[in-house]
């Protein structure tokens, strides 16, 4: 992880982040997304994240955003509050340099310190293995896929689905209020 340090998200950050996630819409299967968000889009997203007091977070390397994460809401019924759902990607350049370890790493530790009880991964295609890699290598197990479940780049592609407990995960009541969420969704 030499030299990669993680900081929350700034609006300075919005160009970088949106080309980073614009790569990946474009030319690999990480995302369902076929069409790359404009900049307005993704600070509206950033948003979104930041008004439930959710971790959006930056990788730095060498004085540049090499990549980004942050975690949301897995689903919007109200009893799904103590459950996240992450999301990483990287500048296809810093791949290897340790950035989406350290990204996985702080937003874990976020998301506890939130009090979220369970993160789940939703990994776009089956052969994403430096996604399914890194998760892994978090201690996320694998609790299943869904076969076929997106067309992109040509080809059918498979969503994994990996989760991973967060402090006390299920085996104590939780003590705060979790995400606030609606059941109106």
């Amino acid at each position: 992880m030499s030299g990669v340090s993680i900081r929350e998200a700034a609006e300075d950050d919005f160009a970088a982040i949106t080309a980073i996630y614009a790569s990946w819409v474009r030319d690999a299967c990480g995302t369902f997304e076929l069409v790359p968000p404009s900049e307005t889009e993704m600070r509206a997203r950033f948003a979104y994240v930041k008004a439930l007091g959710m971790p959006y977070l930056v990788a730095e390397h060498q004085g540049r955003v090499v990549g980004y994460a942050y975690a949301g809401p897995f689903r919007a019924r109200e009893a799904y509050r103590y459950m996240v759902e992450d999301s990483i990607y990287l500048d296809p350049q810093a791949q290897g340099i340790g950035a989406g370890g350290a990204l996985l790493d702080q937003l874990i530790l976020e998301c506890t310190r939130r009090g979220a009880r369970q993160m789940v991964a939703v990994i776009g295609d089956s052969e994403n293995a430096a996604s399914i890699g890194l998760h892994r290598s978090r201690g996320f197990a694998d609790s299943g896929r869904f076969h076929a479940a997106g067309w992109k780049l040509d080809g059918w592609r498979d969503v994994i689905f990996m989760q991973k407990p967060l402090g006390d995960g299920d085996t104590t009541p939780p003590d705060g209020a979790g995400l606030a969420l609606s059941d109106k969704a």
